[in-house]
């Protein structure tokens, strides 16, 4: 452990897994993952709203491992903030086996974003839930949204879904390609024909991005 404190309703990572009963097919990917520090070595972010284990990634070279997989998309942890170090380090020292999706600010600059793409990054993450983050402005994210897009880059939208009214409309507008994390967080007590789950739907139904 690093010499940060991790929070006490969290859980240590698991350190013996169970494999699952099938087999992983060739080539498959973990299409969503992070690494955590080592905090002594990247430091978490002073503004972060949760503190984790250090979960670096030679813990997430034995689970791909161990459970099959061939390759990872290794996600920007919100508790790193926009200091993607941990998330580079693990691309370069990935073997090619892995692909990433960074946090930058509204005015990053070209050369880190060369830095990024040269190391494996090809998304950003766009966080939306409060609980986790200090949501940003709608106008800083779409001019930075306009420069990923011009890179290729897809742009992963992290919301809960009691917020998707407020940003449906900006969704919609996103000029790149748009993922979905945690599938949009739906209300589970929800019927799959409330109006949540409906304009979620709307989302995908009405946007080829």
């Amino acid at each position: 452990m690093s010499g940060f404190r991790m929070d006490d309703d969290w859980l240590v990572y698991c350190q013996s897994p169970s494999r699952p009963w099938f087999q992983v097919p060739a080539g498959a990917v973990d299409a969503h993952c992070h690494v955590f520090g080592p905090g002594d070595q990247f430091p978490y972010a002073p503004e972060r709203k949760y503190t984790p284990c250090d979960a670096p990634r030679a813990a997430l070279w034995h689970l791909r491992d161990h459970l099959g997989f061939s390759r990872n998309v290794i996600v920007q942890a919100t508790c790193h903030g926009a200091d993607n170090r941990a998330l580079v380090d693990a691309l370069t020292h990935s073997d090619g086996r892995a692909r990433g999706v960074a946090t930058v600010r509204a005015d990053v600059g070209d050369e880190e974003l060369d830095a990024l793409q040269a190391a494996g990054v090809r998304g950003a993450r766009f966080n939306f839930v409060r609980r986790l983050v200090e949501v940003p402005r709608f106008n800083e994210l779409e001019a930075i949204a306009e420069r990923l897009g011009a890179r290729g880059w897809h742009l992963v939208l992290y919301f809960e879904a009691q917020d998707l009214p407020e940003y449906f409309r900006f969704f919609s507008d996103l000029p790149a390609t748009v993922v979905i994390d945690h599938m949009g967080r739906p209300d589970v007590s929800q019927p799959l024909d409330g109006a949540g789950f409906e304009l979620f739907l709307r989302l995908l139904e009405e946007n080829d991005n």
